[in-house]
């Protein structure tokens, strides 16, 4: 039993071409991530969407970022209030 987006499917994931329009990214990431089909269904027909063999991912593209507390050390609030124009030299 596969399971996606918190949904147990036995089959490929069947969703309506409205959730595709509104989650389009996040449901082809899936695709590729887990290699699991999706079935989009419309009044004409049904869609299968499915990655090539060959360009199933083995790992997810992004990491979650970590915190870091100690990224700005000092007063944030001072950013605000600093004067870049003697440290800006744009690239032209």
């Amino acid at each position: 039993m596969r399971r996606t987006y918190g949904w147990a499917y036995d089959e490929a994931m069947k969703i309506t071409a409205t959730r595709l329009r509104s989650e389009l990214y996040r449901i082809l990431d899936r695709v590729l991530e887990t290699g699991e089909a999706v079935e989009v269904t419309r009044a004409e027909g049904t869609i299968v969407i499915k990655p090539l063999a060959s360009e199933r991912r083995a790992k997810p593209r992004r990491k979650k970022a970590r915190t870091n507390p100690d990224l700005v050390v000092g007063n944030p609030d001072d950013l605000i209030h600093f004067d870049w124009v003697g440290h800006w030299k744009p690239r032209l």
